[in-house]
């Protein structure tokens, strides 16, 4: 066997973001992903702050066991030949009352009137980039919850909740370690998972927190970056 290559059932399971990390700028899939992460031989929990439905039609689509953390660990989703289960943990009532401030103090989420943006949304609420952030952050922590800014939407979520515990959720169900999963994503909301996993990836366009959590920092962005990760583990001992 070439020593450059790690041996297939020797590679870790993967936490894969979405926005940023499978797309290119322009939150597109890189088709190329689909195969990738099918033919991956070992688990893959796709962790994102989308609403449950997307993540699972990507599973779907990609012909993946669905394992996801969505939300921004608010909701949990296993749904594969040994585990059935959905566990949904988060305060939606709370950032419904910071949406309402909002809204009341002048602002728009900046969706429409349609907003299939949060239409599914059961733990938090999405604002657009297009609003105004200062406000937003005031008003969530007026209700005690924060705000993640993803890099493609403000999230408001409760305080206690984030990726990194959603991960354990899945990890726990699996019988497995935290720490035996790599960790690969490009924002602020992806540092809990970083720090649970126990090794993790930044894709070059990452946001400044997530490139300081996390081990390695791709030299290639989007898409590319997470190719670039997959054949670095690959390549590991």
């Amino acid at each position: 066997m070439d020593q450059t290559d790690a041996a297939p059932e020797a590679r870790p399971p993967l936490a894969v973001d979405i926005d940023g990390t499978l797309t290119d700028r322009n939150r597109t899939v890189d088709p190329r992903v689909f195969a990738a992460l099918r033919e991956w031989p070992a688990p893959v929990v796709l962790a994102t702050g989308k609403a449950l439905p997307y993540p699972v039609a990507l599973c779907e689509f990609a012909g993946l066991a669905t394992l996801v953390v969505a939300e921004n660990g608010g909701v949990v989703c296993l749904d594969t030949d040994t585990h059935d289960e959905i566990v949904v943990d988060g305060d939606q009532a709370a950032a419904e009352r910071v949406a309402a401030a909002y809204r009341d103090a002048g602002h728009d989420l900046g969706w429409g009137s349609l907003d299939l943006v949060n239409r599914w949304r059961e733990t938090e609420v999405a604002v657009s980039h297009d609003a105004p952030l200062a406000p937003l952050r005031e008003i969530a922590a007026e209700h005690g919850l924060r705000v993640f800014d993803t890099g493609f939407a403000y999230h408001v979520v409760s305080p206690d909740m984030d990726k990194g515990q959603g991960l354990s959720i899945v990890a726990d169900r699996l019988g497995r370690a935290t720490e035996e999963f790599v960790a690969i994503g490009d924002s602020e909301n992806d540092v809990a998972t970083f720090e649970a996993a126990g090794r993790s990836f930044a894709v070059a366009n990452a946001d400044d927190a997530a490139t300081q959590a996390a081990d390695h920092v791709t030299d290639a962005t989007y898409a590319e970056g997470f190719f670039e990760a997959l054949s670095t583990v690959r390549s590991s001992p």
